[in-house]
């Protein structure tokens, strides 16, 4: 068997390190966890949205590393087929790709104004207009997929699609973001997944917080 790494930051505020580690447990290849202080200068830089950090999330699967998380996202659906990281059909793999590259490079308003943070929760937070215009693009996406697919995730069953997605709607939850029904759902289905059940209850235990990210808005 491969010995199998994956090195995160912290989990109650990085996204990428959360879609990296919801792709390897999809995969159902085993693996260890190696947590990076969230004071380290370069896994900070990646949680501040200042650095496409190289260091988290990186995946060294007997001797390979991958730090890029759709890179992660690829490799893995290589090696585990089965689990179906990526759809089998190729006009939706591609959909699934395009996607997926959206948000890896885009959305930059919603992100930094909406920075992921499991323990918080600020009802009634005042979006303003540049980060809806990307809430109002994702959730246009996430209907195209669902009424395309059926559900209950963006392809049917879940994916590299929803590993990427998964951090906004802990987003949309920690800031009370307006949604409508539909996409609601699909966020109470990502919340409840068992894999993103765990990763929040490791998140809750976390001490440490980061003083940029814990201001009063």
């Amino acid at each position: 068997m491969a010995s199998t790494t994956l090195t995160l930051s912290s989990k109650n505020y990085s996204s990428w390190s959360l879609r990296g580690w919801l792709m390897a447990k999809q995969s159902g290849i085993p693996f260890d966890e190696i947590m990076v202080a969230p004071d380290d200068i370069d896994a900070r830089a990646e949680i501040l949205l200042l650095s496409p950090s190289i260091l988290v999330p990186c995946l060294n699967y007997d001797g390979i590393k991958i730090w890029d998380t759709l890179a992660i996202g690829e490799f893995l659906n290589e090696i585990a087929p089965d689990a179906a990281l990526l759809p089998k059909d190729r006009a939706q793999r591609a959909h699934c790709r395009s996607i997926c590259g959206e948000m890896h490079s885009g959305f930059a308003a919603m992100r930094s104004a909406l920075p992921m943070n499991l323990k918080a929760h600020f009802p009634n937070f005042k979006v303003w207009s540049k980060a809806q215009a990307d809430i109002t693009r994702i959730q246009a996406i996430w209907n195209e997929c669902l009424a395309a697919h059926g559900g209950p995730f963006l392809f049917g069953e879940f994916s590299m699609a929803d590993a990427m997605y998964a951090p906004v709607a802990t987003r949309f939850n920690t800031y009370d973001v307006k949604i409508d029904s539909v996409c609601a759902g699909y966020c109470d289905r990502i919340l409840s997944y068992p894999a993103m059940q765990e990763w929040t209850q490791s998140a809750q235990l976390e001490p440490e917080e980061i003083e940029e990210l814990e201001v009063e808005f």
